[in-house]
């Protein structure tokens, strides 16, 4: 039985490959499609192997307080919500794009993460994904990951007043600053040209 096994394995795993790789040859591979349940079960696994375990154990300095959140706030709307959207469900043309696709950070994939998850997230991105790496040298830029952290846990409560607010801070392109410059000419009196 044994020596059947040992050579079962390997044939099985052989005929696994062999399907998936026809299966790619056929239909091709695509950044629309959902992950597989197979591929989100590897890539969540691979990304917890990827955080060593001082990391994932670390616990944030940063005290909860309201100017921490509100500038958490500010960070996220002006770097994180191009593709997370202001309130962290991913629901933008960016986050909808990726693959996998940006996560919604109120639920349960993003919030059962440790601390130190997040912000080893924050600071190295994900490899394979569309999360970037955004830590840099210096405590003053860990400090805003690790108020990121504590924006992050805020999501699941987060107020269509405080999204409301968020919306002023996102960034904004420059037919946007055009427009809003315009309008403000006009209401001081200036010319309001139409091109």
């Amino acid at each position: 039985m044994t020596r059947r096994l040992i050579f079962a394995v390997p044939l099985i795993v052989l005929i696994g490959v062999i399907a998936g790789g026809a299966h790619l040859v056929r239909h091709g591979f695509s950044a629309r499609e959902e992950p597989s349940a197979a591929e989100a079960f590897i890539a969540t696994r691979v990304r917890r192997l990827a955080i060593p375990s001082a990391a994932r154990n670390a616990t944030n300095p940063i005290a909860a307080s309201p100017e921490a959140l509100h500038d958490a706030m500010a960070h996220f709307a002006d770097h994180c919500a191009t593709c997370h959207a202001n309130d962290g469900s991913g629901n933008t043309a960016i986050g909808k794009g990726l693959y996998p696709k940006a996560p919604d950070m109120k639920q349960a994939g993003t919030q059962e993460l440790t601390d130190g998850e997040l912000f080893y997230i924050i600071e190295n991105g994900v490899r394979f994904t569309g999360m970037p790496a955004f830590g840099g040298a210096g405590t003053e830029h860990q400090e805003d990951s690790w108020k990121l952290v504590r924006f992050i846990r805020h999501l699941p409560q987060i107020t269509d007043e405080e999204i409301a607010q968020m919306k002023d801070m996102n960034p904004k392109t420059p037919a946007d600053l055009k427009e809003e410059q315009e309008i403000q000419d006009f209401l001081e009196g200036g010319e309001h040209k139409h091109h």
